[in-house]
């Protein structure tokens, strides 16, 4: 399943088939297609989440209209869930983080994205690699169904909670996290 195997009369071709990530939440299904070849340790990092139930019971925990959707790492009461080590940034792979993408959050420092994600809820051209200077967000993949899902959540109301802003009132829970047969 993670790759085909292509076999030409002219001789050997790599093919990857593309992944594809449901999220099913509480407020619908968001579909992503993962681009693996732009993105293969965010890619592989992110399946490994996925494939280990990690995202399971986690929310949607910063909400910001016009900006992004963020989750995958607090549990529905806000407890930070245990994660594996940080990754690379790839950032710099030439994808922009536009509508409906799905990029690595992570901390000041370039290399510490580990599970949490966000999906841009409009372009967000601040967010991409510019350079040294500005090391951006890393997207490995875009919204292909559920758009409308990533419009509803970013408009629900928001609070502040365990001193955290632009948390939902009422938790927008990813139920399962799993792949689907791709393209």
């Amino acid at each position: 399943m993670l790759a085909a195997l292509v076999v030409s009369a002219t001789g050997c071709n790599t093919e990857m088939k593309t992944k594809m990530v449901k999220l099913k939440t509480s407020m619908g299904d968001i579909v992503i297609e993962l681009d693996e070849k732009a993105a293969p340790i965010t890619t592989k990092n992110f399946l490994r989440y996925v494939e280990e139930g990690f995202y399971n019971g986690t929310i949607f925990h910063r909400v910001i209209s016009g900006f992004m959707i963020q989750g995958g790492g607090f549990t529905a009461d806000m407890a930070r869930k245990e994660t594996h080590a940080p990754i690379a940034n790839e950032a710099s792979n030439g994808l922009k983080n536009e509508r409906g993408t799905i990029a690595m959050a992570r901390t000041p420092h370039p290399d510490s994205a580990t599970s949490q994600f966000f999906i841009n809820h409009r372009d967000n051209a601040q967010l991409d690699y510019t350079g040294p200077e500005n090391p951006g967000y890393a997207v490995f993949g875009r919204t292909v169904e559920g758009m409308d899902v990533v419009d509803a959540i970013a408009a629900v109301k928001t609070t502040v909670r365990n001193g955290m802003p632009n948390v939902p009132v009422e938790p927008i829970v990813i139920e399962s996290a799993g792949l689907v047969s791709g393209r």
